[in-house]
């Protein structure tokens, strides 16, 4: 993130002293040509009025190239030139709406696209200084007016030339003193390196051989937890037996009770029967002996006799 952040800085640093370097051309060739910039053919010029609207307006910076051959204008060409306007030789920039030709000589005339009628002076070849490109920058025409005052060069263009001066100096000393620095740093530095590796490492496999213990112990725990869940559960359906049998037990001595009186009523009702059959026996038995008995006595006194 830091060498990203370094290396955008840097591209930063050397546009803005390109940008810098260009402006600086702008404003020293201006000086040197009569107030037209001239950059290896081509020259930014700022719009001074509204004559050309809506094609480029007040404000604007449009680029022109020089011409070579000003005989290859034609009409509809928009060129900028040199003028007379209220008394002051000045630049215009306007479209070709005639081509004259006077002893092989031409000569054009312009108009603006926002004027109704043709310019009163024509262009000719001499005053001509280049041919639009079709190229402008809205509204940067003032920002290059303010770049070629003093003000507007000290602040945009000196300021920032010193401030990147300065950082590359400040980069050059530290890359030197990073050269002459004694081997023994580098050497630290490796030391360094290799023992945190080494440091890094050993926690690693020390984290590597507790995992098994962890592991054991969790597993006891896991144990214990399942053998208390299973004594619980065997007390559980101990009871829960225990509770189930002692109600059988008791079912059972209900039903032998039962069992029980119901015999007892029915060893009675037999007794009872069989004490009236025995009286009934006992009853005939006395009533056979007592019509014996007398038979008997009848016998013994004929013997006696």
């Amino acid at each position: 993130m830091k060498k990203a952040i370094k290396i955008t800085f840097n591209i930063l640093a050397w546009m803005m002293l390109i940008f810098a370097l260009l402006i600086t051309i702008v404003v020293f060739s201006a000086e040197r040509n009569n107030g037209v910039s001239n950059i290896l053919g081509y020259m930014p010029m700022t719009v001074e009025s509204d004559s050309m609207s809506p094609t480029f307006k007040k404000g604007d910076l449009i680029i022109v190239k020089e011409v070579d051959d000003t005989n290859s204008l034609d009409v509809d060409d928009v060129i900028t030139f040199w003028t007379i306007i209220d008394g002051k030789r000045v630049k215009n920039t306007h479209r070709i709406v005639e081509v004259k030709e006077s002893d092989g000589v031409k000569s054009y005339i312009t108009r603006g696209d926002n004027n109704s009628v043709d310019d009163d002076m024509p262009a000719n070849p001499g005053d001509i200084i280049g041919k639009w490109t079709d190229t402008k920058l809205s509204g940067f025409g003032k920002v290059l007016d303010f770049l070629r005052t003093k003000k507007g060069f000290f602040i945009c263009i000196i300021i920032p030339m010193a401030i990147f001066f300065l950082f590359e100096l400040y980069k050059f000393i530290a890359t030197l003193i990073e050269v002459r620095k004694p081997e023994t740093a580098e050497i630290d530095e490796e030391e360094i390196k290799r023992r945190a590796i080494e440091e890094y490492l050993a926690e690693q496999k020390k984290k590597d051989g507790d995992a098994p213990e962890a592991a054991e112990k969790a597993a006891e725990t896991v144990k214990e937890a399942v053998s208390e869940k299973v004594e619980k559960s065997a007390e559980t359906v101990k009871e829960t037996v225990k509770d189930k049998a002692e109600e059988a037990v008791e079912e059972v001595k209900e039903a032998v009770s039962d069992t029980v009186d119901n015999t007892a009523e029915k060893v009675e009702e037999v007794a009872d029967v069989a004490a009236e059959k025995a009286e009934e026996a006992v009853s005939e038995t006395a009533e056979i002996i007592e019509e014996a008995v007398p038979e008997n006595e009848t016998a013994n006194d004929d013997q006696e006799k």
